[in-house]
């Protein structure tokens, strides 16, 4: 998985290499690969121009290359991070970029610094989540043509809504800012619930359920829930990760909500030997 690029690199770039990235951005939303005339034509320079910018961009690996059936040029993730982090930056939502947070299945994380600490949500939607994400929670367009990027731009709106539903009742970061990919949202300190040494268990897991009831009570659930997107700092648990969440009305929520219990009832049985009924607090979540 790709890492987002660097701050240096993105205050290098030059008009023309980020007007051939906005370019790319554009012409990506018909091509796969764009088309090496196209491309000429629609930044007007001329070849030696575009050949030299194209080749920085494809060394910091922001753009890549195909020959067949046809010269052909695709923006990538790093070129896409520079074109959201610009934007996020002219806006003072991000004044720097910090360091790595974690790397998840569907995202890389970053620390960053805003008006306050912050922390940068990078989505990298993937080939098996993209299919899973079609099937399963079927928020994804069906037409053939929709390249990772636009994908991942998806996957960070639905996070990015979900949080702006669910703040403050439930207990998530406070969501700050998006662009493209990049989801911007208040710091939690804190560790994932299966690294936390619990003092109060009992009373963390009733925590945690009562989130989810008023989840669902908002018409949302997270449909990926488990004992490593839960984050605990001072004692109160925080719900994380959720561009795969459905609405309560979609046809696999109960069985997206019933795993979600389930995976967490596990956790606190195996760990802390509490025993809770799955049925009885699958109607205390749903009541």
């Amino acid at each position: 998985m790709a890492m987002p690029i660097s701050a240096d690199q993105v205050r290098s770039l030059h008009p023309y290499e980020l007007r051939i990235l906005h370019t790319l951005e554009h012409l990506m939303k018909r091509y796969e690969w764009v088309p090496l005339d196209l491309l000429k034509s629609s930044t007007s320079f001329s070849e030696g121009e575009l050949a030299y910018r194209l080749s920085r961009l494809i060394k910091w690996d922001m753009v890549r290359y195909r020959k067949v059936p046809y010269e052909g040029y695709a923006l990538i993730f790093n070129g896409f991070d520079t074109l959201a982090l610009r934007t996020l930056s002219e806006r003072d939502t991000v004044k720097a970029l910090g360091s790595l947070i974690g790397i998840g299945k569907e995202s890389v994380v970053y620390e960053g610094l805003g008006l306050t600490s912050v922390v940068l949500k990078f989505h990298r939607v993937g080939q098996r989540s993209f299919q899973s994400a079609r099937i399963t929670r079927g928020y994804l367009p069906e037409e053939r043509h929709m390249p990772r990027i636009f994908a991942s731009v998806l996957s960070a709106e639905r996070e990015y809504l979900a949080l702006q539903t669910l703040h403050p009742q439930v207990q998530v970061p406070l969501p700050i800012d998006r662009n493209r990919h990049v989801v911007v949202m208040s710091l939690i300190h804190g560790v994932s619930l299966n690294r936390a040494d619990l003092l109060n268990p009992r009373e963390t897991l009733d925590e945690i359920l009562e989130n989810i009831h008023q989840s669902f009570s908002l018409g949302i659930v997270h449909a990926d829930l488990s004992e490593f997107n839960v984050l605990m700092e001072d004692g109160s648990s925080y719900l994380i990760d959720w561009p795969q969440w459905v609405e309560t009305s979609h046809p696999n929520a109960e069985a997206l909500l019933r795993r979600d219990v389930n995976n967490l009832l596990s956790f606190f049985q195996k760990k802390y030997t509490i025993e809770r009924s799955l049925e009885e607090t699958m109607g205390a979540v749903t009541g």
